[in-house]
């Protein structure tokens, strides 16, 4: 049966679904791609002036709960109906942008950023639910390939239309993720149709029960525990795309030759998504990965489709530790633009194959329960990733804490970072102190601390879970076969 022949098959929910998931995803990595920068930029750039640390324990946190509390929320769902729990979700993802908006401190902004993931928490089991209800066998792999299509298409015009806005002003991100999110109540109340859910006449909190009990079930299997368990480091070293690559980029890239090489093909293009200073917004960048996966994914997934799973998952690991490496370790922005293709390149080899994997070992009539803790990795990844974009990122490449050090070996008398007293503030008042210009103390300083191997904490986390994965495949795995 040819494609067209099964696209009309969809029925209208299915289709609901689909677009509620892409102005969601707009919605979500239309600010979260900007997030690490917004907490952690100067003040006087509208952003909050937070340090690496305090960055780390609000993205950490808040993203962990983001993708633990889904065996709570699913299970609320099934018993108080999905479009009741679609218009939570909603409520609780408007205000939760609002007040990340408004709020200027660690607390409340930790407070904020929770408040927003509870919200991502309540609509992450529902929409890919709703898809599997609204499939056949038949129509499932197609409609699973338009599920995954949706999802990196919001993932790519949300932070490029962010990093548009945010040159004019941070607000207008979070009013772009407020009005996206407005769009998927009027989608919901009109086209998205409740699924029949039998009645089991069990209560809310026993449901919940339920569901910590299927967990404990699963988690029983020690061999599958093990590969959760390295999984969590894979994705640590994943999630630094969100977490400190964005601040990276922003500290030490210089972008303006990807600007004059647009500029000389597409003038209007440069001019649409570039800056005033004539570069590519770091925002904009980061976007490519989920538009290098828009174009590629297919023909990837057709290649490692002859591998099996575990070994796709270590070899697509090892291809994106090595984007790792391209992304940090140089100031280039055509450089850094191969970095972003070839960790997407890695993600599209090892990303899906997860899911796969997790299918193939799972007991025959224990399927939903593993696919059910399959989300656990990425929690205990966003943990793990937000330590490694902390502490240590900071004393390995922030360029505020750096140049601190240098202030102090030279015995500079600078006033210390504060309300009233910016990061910029503070960087421009080196500059004139050590007779340098902004650009020229940047390469100083990239120069005499090589903020640049932090990618060997980054790619050594992603090569060391394929090692870990080797180790599990070749001396856990078979030797249970024997």
């Amino acid at each position: 049966m040819g494609v067209f022949s099964v696209l009309k098959k969809y029925n209208t929910t299915f289709w609901a679904s689909n677009t509620i998931e892409l102005f969601e995803r707009w919605a979500w990595y239309g600010f979260y791609m900007a997030f690490a920068l917004y907490l952690v930029n100067s003040k006087d750039t509208g952003a909050l002036g937070l340090s690496q640390a305090e960055k780390s324990a609000i993205m950490g946190t808040g993203s962990m709960l983001l993708y633990f509390l889904p065996v709570i929320t699913g299970a609320i769902a099934d018993k108080l109906g999905y479009k009741r729990i679609l218009y939570l979700s909603f409520a609780l993802y408007v205000t939760g942008f609002y007040m990340i908006k408004s709020f200027d401190t660690f607390g409340m902004m930790f407070f904020a950023f929770i408040w927003t993931c509870v919200g991502g928490a309540f609509f992450k089991p529902i929409i890919s639910a709703m898809i599997s209800r609204n499939t056949t066998d038949e129509t499932a792999s197609i409609g699973f390939g338009i599920f995954y299509m949706m999802v990196n298409i919001g993932g790519f015009i949300g932070p490029f239309f962010a990093g548009i806005f945010m040159q004019k002003s941070w607000d207008y991100v979070f009013y772009m993720s407020m009005v996206t999110i407005g769009i998927n109540f009027l989608i919901t109340m009109f086209f998205f149709k409740e699924p029949q859910i039998q009645d089991n006449k069990v209560s809310l909190g026993k449901n919940i029960g339920q569901a910590f009990y299927n967990i404990w079930v699963t988690l029983k299997n020690w061999r599958y525990v093990l590969f959760l368990v390295i999984m969590v480091v894979f994705w640590a070293a994943f999630n630094q795309l969100y977490y400190s690559f964005p601040v990276f980029i922003e500290q030490w890239v210089d972008s303006s030759g990807i600007y004059r090489g647009i500029e000389s093909v597409w003038p209007w293009l440069a001019h649409s998504i570039g800056t005033a200073e004539g570069t590519i917004t770091t925002v904009t960048l980061t976007s490519m990965d989920s538009f290098f996966i828009i174009v590629f994914q297919i023909a990837v997934s057709a290649l490692v489709m002859r591998f099996k799973p575990l070994s796709a998952m270590m070899g697509g690991i090892l291809v994106l530790s090595g984007g790792l490496m391209m992304m940090f370790s140089t100031q280039s922005g055509w450089l850094i633009l191969l970095g972003i293709l070839i960790f997407g390149l890695g993600e599209m080899s090892s990303s899906p194959k997860f899911t796969e994997y997790v299918g193939r070992i799972a007991p025959p009539d224990k399927k939903a329960l593993y696919m059910g803790t399959s989300f656990l990795p990425y929690a205990g990844g966003h943990a793990l990733a937000g330590w490694l974009s902390g502490d240590i990122y900071e004393k390995t490449s922030d360029k505020i804490y750096l140049l601190q050090q240098e202030i102090a070996k030279r015995g500079i008398s600078l006033p210390e970072i504060s309300e009233s007293y910016s990061k910029n503030d503070f960087f421009n008042a080196a500059a004139g102190k050590m007779g340098m210009t902004s650009h020229e103390l940047t390469n100083f300083i990239w120069a005499e601390y090589h903020p640049s191997n932090i990618w060997y904490v980054y790619s050594g986390v992603a090569v060391l879970s394929v090692l870990l994965l080797f180790v599990y495949d070749r001396f856990i795995l078979r030797r249970k076969q024997n």
